[in-house]
């Protein structure tokens, strides 16, 4: 067999998951570990939405709505736009793909940030693309620096807010006057996957971007249902955004790309008010208990404005790392983030939080780092 691989395909590095933990069982010879490397709801599922699922197993046969109209109508409802701004996506990674599909071709330029999500870049490198990477600056989006590199080729800039994997956010001020000095033909595309766990006032207006764009540029945002309604495990996102944009999005859309069961959750998740509530209260109470916590172990964390935060182990990370999975859990090393002392876990239950907690002393001690 002789492949001809184009060489923007094998300069790709897939995408590096965190560890599932079947694996680190089987590798291990554990059982009962917990995992708090993926940012995941530690609630489980919305109970709403997992009976949901359960009475449409039975049409799984058939295709599912390719529009998905009533999840559309109920997004667009929820956020005040029309149904023709809202596309749903098999995760908020299929949306990326879209936008790139249907915005990037050959040569032309994309703008991100590092440490960022990954799959921004890897996108536009199957499209042969050409990524130009602005590094956080005091862990914050350089937009001073993104306005330099934009070029009559850009066409797209992806920002998280809050940024993954630091948890830090851009004011909705610093947004507004970075989008007034975009040019008309890039379209700024705004990643608030983790958008529930952020305070009010620093949310910016969605409905105001995505209809006043005369002679400014086009503005997407883009929602995942993965983190605060517990559903990371069957795909479900969505962009919100200006009709013209939509109408792109839909032409390179596969048909039926979003599966009957992850309808059905969707639509019931968004009426699951009290898991909702829950999951918000049992992030908040439980971020503040592990700094409170992990400060008094002599370890640094940082503010984050997600259901994730840094902490400074003052070692090296990837050995802490290695340590707590023969603890059984299963953390995230920040090293090939730039970030060689620093670990990154999300909010667990009150009883994963106090286990991460006695693992991560004895792991440290066992490194001799405390």
């Amino acid at each position: 067999m002789k492949l001809q691989i184009p060489d923007n395909i094998k300069a790709i590095t897939p995408y590096p998951p965190g560890k599932p933990i079947e694996e680190l069982e089987r590798e291990y010879g554990l059982s009962g570990s917990i995992k708090l490397a993926s940012n995941e709801n530690p609630l489980g599922p919305s109970p709403l939405a997992v009976r949901a699922m359960r009475s449409a197993l039975t049409g799984v046969h058939r295709y599912p709505d390719g529009s998905g109209y009533y999840l559309t109508q109920k997004l667009a409802e929820k956020f005040g736009v029309k149904p023709e701004q809202v596309v749903l996506g098999n995760g908020s990674n299929e949306i990326i793909e879209f936008l790139v599909k249907g915005f990037v071709s050959a040569g032309e330029e994309i703008i991100t940030s590092h440490p960022s999500f990954l799959m921004y870049q890897k996108f536009v490198q199957v499209r042969g693309g050409e990524n130009f990477i602005v590094p956080l600056k005091d862990m914050r989006h350089d937009l001073e620096t993104i306005l330099e590199l934009i070029s009559e080729k850009t066409r797209l800039i992806f920002l998280d807010n809050p940024n993954n994997p630091c948890g830090t956010i851009l004011s909705p001020n610093e947004f507004y006057r970075f989008l007034s000095e975009v040019p008309e033909h890039v379209v700024v595309v705004i990643d608030e996957a983790y958008i529930d766990f952020m305070a009010d006032e620093y949310k910016v207006d969605v409905y105001s971007l995505i209809n006043n764009c005369e002679k400014r540029c086009g503005v997407v945002f883009m929602r995942t249902m993965s983190k605060a309604y517990g559903l990371a495990g069957i795909r479900l996102g969505f962009g919100i955004m200006n009709e013209e944009i939509a109408e792109v999005l839909h032409k390179v859309r596969q048909p039926f790309n979003v599966s009957i069961l992850a309808l059905a959750a969707g639509l019931a998740a968004l009426d699951d008010e009290d898991f909702y509530e829950k999951t918000l209260t049992t992030t908040r109470d439980g971020k503040a208990f592990l700094q409170q916590e992990l400060t008094q172990m002599g370890c640094r964390t940082f503010d984050s404005q997600t259901n994730f935060f840094l902490i400074d182990i003052n070692g090296d990370a990837d050995s802490v790392y290695q340590a707590m999975l023969r603890k059984g859990v299963i953390i995230r090393s920040m090293k090939a983030y730039g970030f060689p002392q620093y670990v990154r876990i999300n909010v667990g239950t009150e009883n994963e939080n106090k286990r991460f907690l006695a693992s991560l002393q004895e792991s440290l001690v066992e490194c001799g780092y405390a």
